[in-house]
């Protein structure tokens, strides 16, 4: 069965320049009807045009009541009269067909600090004791999750680069060694980074771990994905163009009350090039600020623009100087030439990172690296195909307008052959999901040259609404282009749900100045396990879902 993509936006915070979704259907010579020719047994009625429908959504534990009335002109009284416990069964509006149901949310964010928070606050507190560890942070450290990279810096002296870990906590019987290093930027010198692979773990386990010696050292935990399977159930953050503002802070803070067990980074870390020589101090500050996620659960690395630190006015003429000694990646592992771009699998997903400010057109190292990473996906092993990357190829906001226009032109067409499920990007200070769209018949001489939809292209989404000192990208395009689903200008993360082989549950979190909530949320279909062929032997082996309970227990 087939799991359609959906979307539910709160209506008291955006413009809806559509009509309901089941007026925009019988506007198609849409009907509703008991039971749609594919037999999609919700229990509930499809809205029915051509090949593609409006289905119900279940949001578990979420009152939509305010968005759909009691007796909807369009709806039969049965759809209306379900009393399932903590649970509503409504039609959302998406696109069918042609009808574009895209929402600018009208929310207008009130005044809330855009500053970097004082380098004397408690939350770029130095941890006490001679030498002690901090800027701690792990990623992963192997193809398929059972290594972490451990990574931290010592200040006065390098100190040991030894890991010791153990299923117990206080109860350490194994040891890593790693190494240390350390740069200089103009006139800024590093600490000691240490940098240690723990391998060999075990899958679903927790694992304490301690870094330093004496009374400085200090102490951990992390928790290891399932092993790889395609109904593994995994939850994602991501978060771009964090810098480290108090929007920055609120941004973490309300990460951490999510389920969230790993971060997808889509670059624009610590923001310190926009201080007065590159202030390396500040890469230390935003070390100090994130330790509280980036200690005890892996963040995928991706680089954006602010970190490419290129100022030969200063004498240095390198690149990416300070990421690169910070921020390790298991490049190697995926037969990458460069820690740039590489790729990792985790539980049900099949992660490839992009690096948007490398070399990318026919023939370089990345091209040929994404041609063959791509051959590689088993998606009968891991069905999630997520790619993240910084500059994003569709983008209405007039920040930073067509700059991923040239990624685009490189990679889409893998992207829409391969069945890619989600493109995350950052750079623009918004928040922006598009429908599934491509543009690849698109050359100079066509007239081809607008999106159009595609059932087998990913859904790109926009993520850089962090938090840095930026400020917002709030001057979106008039109007909104056809294939734009949903935007807004405000600060926040993501929370992408993998449920099993089939569907994943999408909520986008906006940082209310201050206050959580969620604003965006979307189930999304598998695009591997939606052919006809796949999602047949999916029921006859595996779940038939018959029944709208069988639904309802796998959310």
């Amino acid at each position: 069965m087939r799991y359609f993509s959906v979307s539910r936006t709160n209506p008291s915070t955006t413009t809806n320049h559509k009509p309901p979704a089941s007026a925009a259907c019988l506007a198609k010579g849409g009907q509703l009807e008991a039971q749609a020719e594919q037999k999609i047994k919700y229990g509930g009625y499809a809205c029915k045009t051509n090949r593609r429908f409006i289905v119900p959504r279940i949001l578990p534990l979420l009152s939509l009541s305010r968005t759909i009335p009691a007796r909807d002109q369009h709806c039969p009284a049965s759809v209306m009269g379900w009393k399932l416990p903590l649970l509503l069964l409504h039609v959302l509006v998406c696109l069918v067909n042609g009808v574009s149901c895209g929402r600018t949310s009208s929310y207008v964010r009130s005044e809330f600090p855009s500053t970097d928070i004082p380098l004397e606050s408690e939350y770029f507190a130095v941890p006490s004791g001679y030498n002690a560890p901090q800027q701690v942070h792990i990623t992963q450290g192997d193809y398929d999750g059972k290594a972490v990279i451990v990574s931290w810096v010592t200040v006065s002296e390098p100190g040991t680069s030894e890991v010791f870990y153990g299923k117990n906590e206080h109860h350490y019987d194994q040891r890593a060694e790693g190494t240390v290093t350390n740069y200089t930027f103009y006139d800024y010198k590093s600490g000691y980074i240490h940098h240690c692979l723990v391998d060999g773990l075990e899958y679903s386990t927790k694992y304490y771990y301690k870094i330093g010696s004496g009374d400085s050292a200090r102490e951990f935990w992390f928790e290891t994905p399932p092993a790889i399977d395609p109904d593994a159930s995994y939850t994602f953050g991501i978060i771009g163009d964090l810098g480290q503002t108090f929007n920055s802070l609120s941004t973490l803070q309300h990460y951490e009350k999510s389920e969230g067990q790993t971060v997808l980074s889509v670059g624009d870390l610590s923001y310190a090039d926009n201080y007065q020589h590159n202030d390396g101090d500040r890469w230390d500050s935003w070390g100090r600020l994130v330790e509280r996620s980036t200690a005890y659960q892996p963040w995928i690395w991706n680089t954006g623009n602010h970190e490419i630190e290129y100022r030969p006015d200063l004498g240095e003429t390198s690149t990416f100087k300070a990421y690169l000694h910070r921020c390790q990646t298991p490049y190697l592992a995926s037969k990458s030439s460069s820690p740039m771009w590489y790729a990792v699998r985790r539980a049900s997903a099949h992660i490839i990172v992009l690096s948007s400010y490398s070399p990318f057109v026919k023939y370089t190292p990345q091209w040929i690296w994404l041609r063959n990473e791509l051959r590689h996906v088993d998606r009968e092993k891991t069905p999630w195909l997520i790619v993240l990357m910084h500059a994003p190829m569709y983008n209405s906001n007039e920040a930073h307008y067509m700059e991923g226009e040239s990624m685009r032109a490189a990679f889409e067409k893998w992207f829409v052959k391969y069945k890619v499920d989600l493109v995350f990007a950052g750079h623009v200070h918004a928040y922006e999901r598009s429908y599934r769209i491509s543009n690849i018949n698109y050359n100079i001489t066509s007239g081809n040259r607008y999106p159009v939809p595609d059932k087998s292209a990913p859904v790109y989404i926009t993520v850089g609404d962090g938090g840095n000192q930026e400020g917002l990208a709030s001057r979106f395009s008039d109007p909104q282009p056809d294939y734009s689903a949903f935007r807004e200008a405000s600060y926040g993360h993501s929370i992408l749900q993998l449920k099993n082989r089939t569907h994943a549950i999408y909520q986008w979190n906006r940082n209310d100045d201050g206050k959580h909530a969620p604003a965006d949320n979307v189930v999304f279909h598998n695009q591997y396990w939606a052919s006809n062929t796949r999602r047949r032997r999916l029921k006859k082996k595996h779940f038939p879902l018959d029944r709208i309970e069988d639904l309802i227990s796998m959310l």
